[in-house]
């Protein structure tokens, strides 16, 4: 058949990941493309880590995108801070604490891993009696925002736990960064990476990441080299780092950094704190909502993700069908579950420009048309009700 140019159909997007993207993000990246070391793209280039430190709440100086999705975030961290032999404790309690514990894995460290149930936060307790029965850790690794749960650990306490025992900690907040609080220097993180297509409501592709001076340091003393060339911090430092000046390292994605830098910018035009409570406010009213419906949350509501909300799949329904039809019939995509959650649960996000009471309402109301058409007895009108009961201020 002949090729034509795509034209990609009218969503809006619920799921747990890429979010609604503003006209004003999609304008930015539609801008001429100009050469990774231009003058002006030099100038774009410190902009976006001013951006970043400001999202990140941070004065680090190494603050930038990595070239990839959140997990290149993530791998970028690990393979700089974990050498062979390191002993790594991972704390685990859904999908992407499993992959943390992958990568440091493959990295050659020794993995502890702290386990919790999936839908529930990460228990400090449990983490103080692992680095209590292993001395000799050097790293711990968690997950602020379990993507595949909607659970919220206590990034704080977990981190100031770990410094408590000598430990670097290496903290995933892609889901988190620019939806909940996240203060990378009033708590002590030492490596947060991020992802752009969550909160910030970028185009995915490009992963945020900020280290602070201990990271920086393991980083330049290292016994052995980082065994991706790539994800080198050594070699990106370079190229990132330098204040007008810089090393080749590799082709910047310059038109997806057109859109996080216009991002970025947005986020900072509402600013931070006013973006925090718009994701808490209109989670609450969907909240609300769900739960004239029937529907009820996984995770206990003083562990939720204001951003990410995970739902029991009614007794009897077919979760995926009811996914498909929102999907056809009202142009809304939903999530699925993952791992141990497949087939159990819904995972509805309210994130960055997806975060919008209109949205909000448009979500339930087509929710509770394929659940009724589905059998399921539904009162749409009680549901809009309750979501609009919810207080601006909360």
């Amino acid at each position: 058949m002949a090729a034509s140019s795509f034209v990609a159909p009218t969503r809006l997007l619920l799921g747990p990941g890429p979010s609604d993207v503003p006209e004003r993000v999609l304008a930015a990246m539609a801008r001429p493309t100009i050469g990774h070391l231009d003058p002006a793209f030099v100038e774009l280039m410190e902009e976006l880590k001013t951006l970043l430190r400001y999202a990140f709440r941070t004065e680090n100086a190494l603050t930038m995108p990595v070239s990839g999705p959140g997990t290149a975030g993530m791998e970028t961290c690990v393979v700089n801070l974990v050498e062979p032999g390191d002993k790594v404790i991972v704390c685990v309690n859904g999908v992407f604490g499993g992959r943390l514990k992958e990568m440091a894995a493959r990295c050659g460290g020794e993995v502890v891993v702290v386990e919790d149930p999936w839908g529930r936060a990460v228990d400090p307790a449990k983490l103080e009696a692992a680095l209590r029965a292993h001395p000799d850790t050097k790293v711990v690794a968690f997950v602020h925002a379990e993507t595949s749960t909607g659970a919220l650990s206590d990034a704080e306490t977990l981190v100031r736990i770990a410094h408590a025992h000598g430990c670097l900690t290496i903290v995933d907040a892609v889901t988190s960064l620019g939806g909940a609080p996240l203060h990378v220097d009033d708590w002590g993180i030492d490596a947060v990476y991020s992802g752009t297509q969550k909160c910030l409501s970028c185009a995915p592709g490009l992963a945020p990441i900020s280290l602070g001076e201990r990271a920086v340091e393991k980083v330049r003393g290292r016994r052995t080299p980082v065994q991706s060339w790539f994800m080198d911090l050594g070699l990106v430092m370079a190229y990132w780092g330098g204040e007008g000046k810089r090393t080749y390292h590799h082709t910047a994605p310059i038109n997806a950094l057109y859109g996080l830098h216009e991002a970025l910018l947005i986020l900072r035009e509402e600013g931070l704190e006013a973006a925090w409570a718009r994701h808490r406010r209109n989670h609450l009213a969907l909240r609300a909502g769900l739960e004239a419906l029937g529907l009820k949350f996984i995770v206990p509501e003083s562990e939720r993700i204001p951003q990410l909300n995970t739902v029991s799949v009614p007794e009897g329904v077919d979760e995926a069908k009811v996914r498909r039809r929102l999907l056809d019939e009202h142009g809304i995509e939903i999530g699925a579950g993952l791992g141990a959650l497949a087939g159990k649960v819904w995972r509805i996000g309210l994130m960055g420009h997806s975060s919008r009471p209109e949205k909000v309402e448009r979500c339930l109301t087509a929710l509770a048309a394929v659940l009724s058409a589905e059998g399921v007895p539904v009162d749409a009108k009680a549901a809009l009700d309750a979501s609009r009961a919810v207080p601006a201020g909360f």
